[in-house]
């Protein structure tokens, strides 16, 4: 174990639990029981229900371009994560590994990951509106805010990279 730790970057590991996160607990499988099992009432009911957020599905009576919008949103959160990781400098520049702002800085690029993907897919939606982008960025970052910090832990000790 302490030779992996030793050789992986912060990137790396935020975006592996990213996907992991993605695929897991947006799944149709995991989005049904949550719906069905998951009281929105309690607290942990409602976290359960939000871990479903960015879901992704094969089939729906929901118009195409939605679903295409739905599955794209799941990609890109996954995307931009990788992408803020890269970009904000908490992760990448720590001198000491371990540090509060690597989990800091990933929490933060999952918060902007999960906005800017619910922006990016309520545009190609149909009858998409201005307004129903603002308040899915909204939800986006309200996802980020409450998921996020599972990708900053990720993110601790991660060395900066080759690039």
């Amino acid at each position: 174990m302490a030779l992996t730790n030793r050789y992986r970057t912060a990137t790396g590991a935020g975006t592996l639990v990213a996907l992991l996160l993605v695929l897991i607990f947006g799944s149709p499988w995991y989005n049904d029981w949550a719906q069905r099992n998951a009281d929105a009432g309690t607290a942990g009911g409602w976290f359960l229900r939000l871990l479903a957020w960015p879901a992704w599905r094969f089939d729906s009576d929901d118009s195409v371009q939605n679903v295409l919008a739905t599955d794209l949103k799941a990609i890109l959160v996954v995307v931009l994560t990788a992408l803020f990781l890269t970009l904000l400098p908490g992760s990448q520049l720590a001198r000491a590994r371990g540090t509060l702002s690597q989990l800091f800085a990933g929490w933060a690029a999952y918060v902007f990951a999960g906005a800017f993907a619910a922006l990016l897919t309520t545009l190609i939606q149909t009858n998409p509106s201005l307004l129903g982008a603002f308040q899915a960025a909204g939800d986006g970052a309200g996802y980020g805010l409450f998921v996020g910090w599972i990708v900053g832990i990720a993110t601790l000790g991660g060395r900066r990279g080759t690039h």
